[in-house]
Formats: structure tokens, sequence, C-alpha cells
């Protein structure tokens, strides 16, 4: 197992890059610090999403607290969040809805593309024109909702709302070299416990290879999943900048 040396500079290699989620490796780093990445993608990286809703009228069979609880986790596009400011008096986007079913025998489907954003830089996510967007309730003939939303900047230490990921895998030593993980074995621990497919990019151990005491992780797997609200590696770039930023104010 190589050993952290703080001579030795970070690298990160990207595996798979996509819209929706972003595979690296972390080398050369810390265990400490590799987490601390991990600990700010999933609850210090700064989104905008629905905070405040006023109903005006809604005759649906929801109520307006459980709609409003909807409202506040779509994803809206936060691409440009970093631009505006937390102040909750400059950073506010209204959105506004209106649906009503007027037709017989119809249910009708309140999604996501009936908000309408007062900035069309901050919009509910869609995958492209077809997207039938995500479903807030359903109205039948008569039944009408009518609402004012305030959507501002913040991050998920405050609620989970602003998160902009899904997930966020993490692992090193998949071949548990330094005994982190203490498997529970009836049998065969080859069979009850296969090697993660992060295996292949690792060194497996020799036979009879003695323990290292003194051995420290330092190959990190990540794999980041992305709700839509920001791009993968808008996210990753985003913990980095704020991890320095930590970093730099202890140093200060």
């Amino acid at each position: 197992m190589d050993t952290y040396t703080g001579s030795v500079k970070p690298e990160l290699r990207i595996q798979e890059l996509t819209a929706e989620k972003v595979k690296f490796i972390l080398t050369n780093v810390d265990l400490s610090m590799a987490n601390a990445l991990r600990r700010i993608m999933l609850s210090e990286i700064a989104t905008i999403a629905i905070d405040m809703v006023e109903f005006e009228l809604n005759t649906s069979v929801l109520a307006d607290e459980f709609i409003a609880h909807r409202l506040g986790l779509i994803p809206l596009d936060s691409t440009e969040a970093e631009k505006i400011k937390y102040s909750r008096a400059k950073c506010s986007v209204e959105l506004n809805m209106h649906v009503k079913c007027t037709e017989e025998d119809i249910t009708k489907d309140v999604t996501s593309r009936d908000l309408v954003s007062s900035d069309p830089r901050f919009t509910p996510i869609q995958e492209g024109p077809k997207d039938p967007g995500i479903l807030i309730a359903k109205l039948r003939k008569g039944q009408e909702i009518k609402v004012k939303c305030i959507a501002k900047k913040g991050v998920a230490k405050e609620h989970a709302k602003w998160s902009p990921c899904a997930a966020v895998a993490f692992e090193y030593d998949p071949f548990n070299k330094l005994r982190h993980t203490k498997y529970w074995i009836e049998e065969d621990e080859q069979r009850e416990w296969p090697a993660s497919r992060n295996a292949a990019e690792d060194f497996a151990p020799g036979d009879g290879e003695a323990f290292d005491f003194n051995a420290k992780p330092n190959r990190f797997y990540f794999e980041v999943e992305t709700i839509g609200s920001m791009k993968p590696e808008d996210i990753v770039m985003n913990a980095f900048k704020k991890l320095l930023e930590k970093i730099s104010s202890i140093q200060m």
C-alpha cells in the first residue's frame, strides 16, 4: 500500500463523464481530505430551490403543505447560482403556477413544466422538449391550483432540497488491505465478499503479504450523480474551490 507524502501532488483522473454523473480517481491525498471533498459535494454546494410558497387557490385533494413540499424538491437550474448573493432580499427568484382542469372525465397532470420563472437562468430542469416534467399533483374537472413561489440560494446543510447530488459514492482500498472493513465470513470470503469494480484499478495483495501497520490510503474512487440542477463536473470543481477556501481560512 502506497503511503501519502506531502511532496507528491494530488492527481485526479476522470474515468467516465456523462450529463448525469462523473466517475474519477483521486490519488496522493489524505483520507481526511478525500472525505472532506465528499461531504462538501453533499452539503455545501450552493444551488437554487423553492423556499417559500404562497397559495392563492388550491381546490385539489392535496393539502397546501404537501404541494409546497413537492415544489421545494423540484430541481431548478443552478448553473449560475454562484453569481447571486445569499442575502434573502437580493437572491430570490419568483416562480408562478396557475393550472385548472376544465374538461370532463379527464385527469390533468400538474407538473414542473407549469412553473413560470421570472428569471430565465433559474428554471425547472427539463430533459428536452418531450420531457413531461416532474409530477406535482393531479386535477379533476373544476379543481384548480394557483401559487406564487419564491426560490432562494442555499446549501444542503440547511435543507436537503438544496443538495445538487443524488448520491456520492466513495471507496478506497477495495481489497481491504488496511483492514478498515470487518468482514463477517460464513464459509468463503471470496464468494461472499466479491471485489468491487474498483479493484481493477487497484493492486491486489500478494500471497502471504505481511500487514503494514503504517500504511495509509491514498487512492480514492468517487462517483458523483447529479439531480440535474448542476453539471456533475461543476459540482466537483465547486467542491474543490470550497475545500481550498476552507484550507485558506485555516492558514489565515
